[in-house]
């Protein structure tokens, strides 16, 4: 195992064992609800968001117990989001992760409650005196993570995907839908160690302009893993966008194209963390994983 597949598994380790300190595990006519949420969050993926946390917020000195909990909120959301999308009347899926889709496993409308309660349980991790002690920090965490997963950032970019099944978009409009639905959570991931750190300014622009670019890049890397890829692989139904006939990168560009455009916006995102030197080569590192991954 190379030095930054070590990195990955370690931090997905640490972000695991806090969201099984944080998830409520016992409970009374309620303990379905707990079971549910603790299925759709704990035992699977590959924890990309949460690393972004830990990673930025060592570029700043962030102690580690602070960075986890904000890495753990970035992914109770980030589950939540995939409960919801699930559902029959988002993308109707059956398969997440190798396994059965929370509603799959439980029903409609414990899943519902459950990415309620994920959600929820996100920003009570970030409020949190644990989280940082000065509540001018928590409070910017709170107010970026809401921007992020609200109606201008991952709800709103699944509103305009849900319209990509009727009308056909452009490819400015397909980024647009993109930076919203995907890459908002991840410029909260990036910035979260700068927030917790107090980064100056420059350097938080530094990892915004990574963000961006790596969402993007890791949206063309679905779209191609959904043209190309196997379910058996995935972990998921593939061919989906096809079979909507939604507008994509893969389908704007064509495979090959898209494939160049991933890898000239790793390039772009890479260079954005020339300020942080040698410090910020895991995240260097994430970004050329993103585009080569084969689930």
């Amino acid at each position: 195992m190379g030095a930054f597949d070590a990195a990955l598994t370690a931090s997905a380790a640490a972000v695991e064992a806090a969201l099984d300190r944080l998830l409520p595990k016992d409970g009374g006519p309620e303990a379905r609800l707990f079971e549910a949420m603790r299925y759709a969050t704990l035992g699977g993926g590959k924890r990309l968001r949460p690393f972004l946390v830990l990673e930025g917020a060592r570029l700043f000195g962030v102690p580690e117990v602070q960075a986890a909990r904000a890495a753990a909120a970035v992914e109770l959301v980030h589950c939540y989001s995939l409960v919801h999308d699930d559902l029959p009347a988002m993308d109707d899926d059956a398969l997440r992760r190798g396994r059965p889709t929370c509603h799959i496993q439980f029903d409609e409308a414990t899943a519902i409650l459950a990415g309620d309660g994920l959600l929820t349980l996100a920003f009570e991790v970030l409020a949190d005196e644990a989280t940082h002690p000065e509540g001018a920090v928590r409070a910017s965490l709170v107010l970026a993570l809401a921007k992020a997963a609200g109606a201008e950032g991952m709800v709103g970019g699944q509103m305009c995907d849900l319209e990509a099944e009727t009308r056909k978009l452009a490819l400015v409009e397909v980024k647009r839908l993109q930076r919203m639905k995907t890459g908002a959570l991840f410029a909260f991931s990036c910035e979260a160690g700068a927030l917790l750190g107090k980064a100056a300014a420059e350097r938080h622009r530094a990892l915004l302009a990574y963000a961006e670019d790596l969402g993007l890049a890791f949206q063309i890397a679905d779209d191609l893993l959904d043209a190309e890829g196997s379910e058996a692989v995935v972990g998921k139904r593939v061919g989906k966008d096809a079979e909507l006939g939604k507008a994509t990168f893969v389908s704007l560009l064509g495979i090959e194209n898209a494939r160049k455009e991933a890898h000239r916006l790793v390039q772009r995102a890479v260079s954005s963390l020339d300020i942080f030197g040698e410090k910020a080569e895991p995240l260097a590192e994430l970004a050329r994983f993103v585009v080569a991954r084969r689930a």
